[in-house]
């Protein structure tokens, strides 16, 4: 599977998936770190992608995206946006109402 149909699978079977540098417990950036920080207060479930362990995930997502920085946030197969947009959402209490009802797949 070339990397943009991995990338196109990953954010339809995922209805919450933040692509980040790092893993939520142990971020290795400040603005994937802020970001995610955002998205456990919430409380609701998300996925996410190690980007720094995907090399070609980090390369073909901006220009797929047209999103040039990490991390990104797609909620229901929409790109909502960076670590700015996330922290504001959050504080504006718009990112626990955008995440309240998003149903998750089964489990196979």
């Amino acid at each position: 599977m070339d990397t943009i149909a991995r990338i196109k699978e990953q954010i339809a079977t995922n209805p919450v998936l933040i692509y980040m540098k790092g893993t939520p417990d142990q971020p290795m950036c400040g603005f994937s770190a802020k970001a995610v920080t955002c998205l456990k207060e919430v409380g609701e479930p998300f996925a996410y992608v190690n980007i720094l362990q995907d090399p070609e995930i980090r390369a073909e997502l901006p220009k797929y995206a047209d999103w040039p920085t990490f991390p990104q946030l797609w909620v229901k197969g929409e790109l909502i946006g960076g670590c700015d947009i996330v922290v504001e959402m959050h504080q504006a209490g718009e990112l626990a109402e955008l995440l309240k009802d998003i149903e998750w797949p089964e489990e196979a």
